[in-house]
């Protein structure tokens, strides 16, 4: 049977060899050998997400090169005592990053910049320091493209990440981030700068990943890239006609199509653009919860969502921090106790799902726009085609006194990846009345808790101390897992987020050193919270 394994890193180790060390000395003399970058803050360095722990280095440096980085490590080579740890953005939350009376690299100016290269594919070379929202901005805005695999938290580096495993709800698709990587660039412990990939030392490369900064730092990483989700948008240079026409033809489609479906912009043009669907539905029991999830993480592709996650909260009114308000996603949508039934379990789950309007055209809508008939609710070809027409006759009949041309085939667009989403949803048991749904960008998707972030740093609940855990279990234990620990410790209270999703074992590249923690196959569920 498999066994669940929970590995927990203190503090970093040490990075160098001790063959050169002088025995005796306490590295304080070499410190000013450091000549890479004025020392920075170690206060900062001192430091974490996490909220802790306070370990002072002797030094901040911040290498703008790899070069920087190697004389660093080949400095710190020469003593006994001084060890060195990279510094990402600073989210860990146990002292990970820090090095007590050593050596703190900020990897954040590493350099160079972020290069498209085309070796077998479309791929970003990036710096370890360049946080994960930087890679998808440069991506998506200059050449359409991005990763496959994210972590829900954007504000942390390329390399924080790779070292540890980066892990979100599309990984039941593409694996981890750890498992989305063509090429690392690593500095090595006797300081040599080493190139590493699955064909060129693959011992390294594979250590490397998910290593926690154990085997090497990491300073740059080839990130295969893929054409990001499509862009559905309708735009007219100018808004004809009288505002009254105007109030009309944005009522309608707040009516109609939602308001968070699209960035409406001010006259004199409005710009309609939609590429993700963005779902959160409730349930009462974790049997139905963690049922329904798995099926939906083991669907082919064809039939599947690109994102899968979700969390648990508590059904108590009387908790001020029971979660309740974490789960509608719109501004001023509400959510309404009165619709939780009354035999709900005292732990409630949501499920977070997203589908992309991508490369789903055969499944839901042709080159020309077309819908395809759903298989429950649109199967009689007649029917389908009149409802098709109607719909679009509504619309455009709506939009043409302010003298807005609305195309036939973007409103097709619109209503294929709703009808769509409703299709893969029909078999779920989650309770009805208890849905909330928005289409928003790929980019404002990915940077969702960006924006939480924003929220907590204005209340200042943001550099409160952050106690989490990452903990993988396997399936077949994780309902004991929830009798034991959500319903019996949680229902006092969650106090902060609490996710809980299911993964594939197959999914993980199984040559990485984090994989070595979860042996055997099939499903384990993922969960963080504090």
């Amino acid at each position: 049977m498999p066994t669940t394994m929970i590995a927990y890193v203190e503090q970093q180790q040490r990075l160098v060899s001790d063959g050169d060390a002088e025995p005796g000395d306490d590295g304080q003399e070499y410190i000013g050998a450091l000549d890479v970058a004025a020392a920075g803050d170690i206060a900062l360095a001192a430091r974490d997400f996490g909220g802790m722990v306070f370990i002072p280095p002797a030094t901040l440096l911040r290498p703008s090169t790899t070069d920087d980085v190697v004389r660093a490590v080949c400095v710190a080579r020469r003593s006994s005592r001084l060890t060195v740890a990279a510094r990402g953005n600073g989210h860990s939350v146990g002292g990970q990053a820090m090095a007590k009376g050593g050596v703190v690299l900020d990897m954040r100016r590493l350099g160079p910049p972020m290069e498209l290269v085309r070796c077998g594919g479309v791929a970003a070379d990036v710096p370890a320091g360049a946080l994960w929202e930087e890679v998808l901005e440069w991506g998506v805005r200059n050449h359409g493209m991005a990763p496959t695999s994210w972590t829900d938290y954007l504000g942390i580096t390329v390399g924080g990440t790779l070292s540890n495993g980066g892990i979100s709800g599309q990984a039941f698709r593409h694996g981890p981030q750890v498992a989305n990587v063509a090429e690392l660039e690593v500095v090595t412990g006797d300081g040599e700068r080493r190139v590493c990939s699955p064909s060129l030392c693959s011992d390294l490369f594979f250590a490397a990943l998910g290593g926690l900064g154990q085997f090497g730092v990491i300073t740059r990483a080839r990130i295969p890239l893929v054409p990001a989700p499509k862009m559905v948008s309708n735009r007219r240079s100018a808004v004809e006609g009288p505002s009254r026409s105007r109030s009309v033809t944005r009522s309608y489609i707040r009516r109609s199509l939602r308001p968070s479906a699209f960035d409406m912009l001010s006259e004199p043009s409005i710009i309609i653009s939609m590429q993700v669907r963005w779902i959160r539905v409730v349930y009462k029991g974790f049997e139905e919860y963690a049922g329904d999830a798995e099926w939906l993480v083991t669907r082919a592709d064809s039939e599947a969502f690109d994102y899968v996650e979700g969390f648990a909260f508590v059904n108590d009114l009387s908790d001020p921090v029971n979660g309740w308000g974490s789960v509608p996603i719109l501004p001023g949508s509400v959510f309404e106790p009165a619709k939780i039934p009354a035999e709900s379990e005292p732990i409630l789950y949501c499920l977070e799902l997203a589908l992309h309007h991508n490369h789903r055209g055969a499944a839901g809508v042709d080159e020309v726009g077309n819908l395809a008939p759903s298989s429950q609710e649109l199967t009689d070809t007649r029917h389908h085609r009149e409802y098709n027409e109607s719909s679009q006759r509504q619309l455009i009949h709506c939009l043409s006194p302010s003298g807005i041309t609305f195309a036939p085939r973007l409103f097709n667009l619109c209503i294929c990846i709703w009808q769509r989403a409703k299709e893969m949803m029909w078999p779920l048991r989650y309770m009805r009345g208890l849905v909330f749904a928005a289409d928003v960008s790929y980019v404002d998707f990915l940077s969702r808790v960006g924006r939480a972030e924003e929220e907590a740093r204005a209340n200042g609940t943001w550099a409160t101390p952050h106690p989490w855990l990452n903990i993988l279990v396997s399936s077949s234990d994780i309902a004991d897992f929830d009798r034991t620990v959500f319903k019996r410790v949680l229902r006092r209270g969650v106090g902060g987020p609490m996710l809980v999703y299911p993964l594939l074992r197959s999914k993980l590249m199984h040559s990485t050193f984090l994989s070595l923690l979860f042996l055997g196959s099939g499903l384990d569920f993922g969960g963080r919270g504090v």
